[in-house]
C-alpha cells in the first residue's frame, strides 16, 4: 500500500477526549491549526486510547460519545476535511501495535524520570502501566505519520525528546530509520492561564470541578460572564500598564488573542480604566469569537451521518499513510505486518 508523498511538511496534532476544550486550548493551539491547514500537512487525531490510562475515570463510560463531540468541536473551530485528516486513534489499529513494540524498545528509566508521570502518580493511590507507557503511545502516533512537526507546550518537549531518543534506538538496534521530528512551540496565546489562579495554566482537569478556573468554548455568554466577573486581578481600581498584575495580564492576553489588537491598541484601550471595563471587554470578545463556533457545532454534532462520514474518510487516509510506514519496520523485526 502506498499513498503519494506530501508536498508540503506533515504535523501530527493530537487531543484527548476528555471533557470539551477551554479558552487556552483554542488560544494555544486549535486556532493556529487551523490557520496554519493551508500550509502544512495536518494530521488531527482525537487521541480515545490514551483515556484508558486512567481506567477508573468516569469519562470511560461515554468515550465513544466524548470522542465524536470532541471532533464535531475541532470541526466547528474551522479544521477543514478537505485540508486536513481528522480521524479517532482507535480506528486506526497501528497505533497501539506500533505502540506495543516501541514499549518493548524502551527502557524502563526512560519512562520513570518522565515528570508528567511522577506528577500524576503522585496524585493517584494506583498506577495503571499504562500511564507509564503513555510517552511511548504518544510516540507511536507520532512515527506512523512521519510526522516533521508535532505542535507542543513546553509540558510536553519531554514527550517529544523521548520520541526522539526512541528513533535512534530503532536505528541502531534494527536499523530502523524513522523522522525525526521537531517541535512547534506556540508563543502566541500559548499560556493563558486560570481565571482563578493566574499562577497555573488553564486546565481542563481542574475545569471540570471549579467553574471558575476557565472559560468553555460550549459556555453560554451569562456562564462567561459570572466566570469573568470572579476573575483574579489585583487590590488596585484601574489598569496600569507598568504595574499591571498576572492576572490582568491574562486577561490581556486573552483579549489580544481574539481581538488581535497589538499591546499597544490594547494598553491604550484600557489604561486608567477600572478592571469592571477590563472585564466586560474581555467578556464581549470571547462571546462574539465563540457564538459561530457554537452554532457550528451544535449543527455538526446533529448531523450525525456527515461526522461519521469525515471520521471513516480520516481514519481510511490514517491507515493508509500508517500502513506504509509500519511496513519496512515489521520487516525490519522479522514479523508480519498485518495490516
Amino acid at each position: 500500500m502506498s499513498t503519494p508523498l506530501a508536498s508540503k511538511p506533515r504535523v501530527l496534532s493530537g487531543v484527548q477526549p476528555t471533557g470539551l476544550l477551554h479558552l487556552g486550548n483554542y488560544l494555544g493551539a486549535v486556532a493556529q491549526w487551523v490557520n496554519n491547514q493551508d500550509k502544512y500537512d495536518n494530521f488531527f487525531c482525537v487521541v480515545d486510547l490514551h483515556a484508558f490510562t486512567i481506567p477508573e475515570s468516569p469519562v470511560l463510560k461515554q468515550l465513544h460519545q466524548e470522542s465524536l463531540e470532541m471532533a464535531a468541536l475541532l470541526l466547528a473551530c474551522g479544521i477543514d476535511p478537505d485540508k486536513s485528516t481528522l480521524f479517532l486513534q482507535s480506528a486506526v489499529p497501528q497505533h497501539p501495535f506500533l505502540g506495543w513494540l516501541l514499549t518493548c524498545m524502551t527502557p524502563l528509566g526512560w519512562l520513570e524520570r518522565m515528570t508528567q508521570f511522577k506528577a500524576k502518580a503522585l496524585e493517584r493511590e494506583s498506577v495503571s502501566s499504562g500511564l507509564l507507557a503513555y510517552p511511548v503511545l504518544q510516540a507511536a502516533d507520532i512515527l506512523l505519520y512521519q510526522a516533521d512537526f508535532v505542535p507542543v507546550g513546553e509540558d510536553q518537549l519531554q514527550h517529544l525528546e523521548l520520541t526522539r531518543d526512541i528513533v535512534a534506538r530503532c536505528s541502531h538496534l534494527f536499523g530502523i530509520k524513522l523522522n525525526f521530528p521537531q517541535p512547534m512551540v506556540s508563543h502566541v496565546g500559548a499560556k493563558i492561564m486560570g481565571l482563578d489562579n493566574p499562577a497555573v495554566k488553564m486546565s481542563k482537569s481542574i475545569g471540570l470541578n471549579n467553574k471558575k478556573h476557565m472559560i468553555g468554548l460550549l459556555d453560554s455568554p451569562r456562564q462567561i460572564e459570572a466566570t469573568l466577573s470572579s476573575a483574579v486581578t489585583d487590590s488596585g481600581q484601574e489598569f496600569r500598564p507598568n504595574h499591571a498584575s498576572a492576572g490582568v495580564i491574562n486577561l490581556m492576553n486573552i483579549y489580544m488573542g481574539l481581538s488581535g489588537d497589538s499591546s499597544d491598541q490594547t494598553q491604550q484601550l484600557f489604561s486608567g480604566k477600572g478592571y469592571g471595563f477590563l472585564k466586560k471587554k474581555v467578556a464581549e470578545v470571547i462571546i462574539t469569537t465563540l457564538a459561530p463556533i457554537q452554532q457550528r457545532y451544535h449543527h455538526i454534532s446533529g448531523d450525525k451521518t456527515y461526522l461519521n462520514q469525515v471520521l471513516a474518510q480520516g481514519a481510511e487516509k490514517a491507515r493508509l499513510v500508517a500502513t506504509k510506514t509500519l511496513y519496512p519496520i515489521t520487516k525490519a523485526l522479522g514479523i508480519e505486518c498485518p495490516f
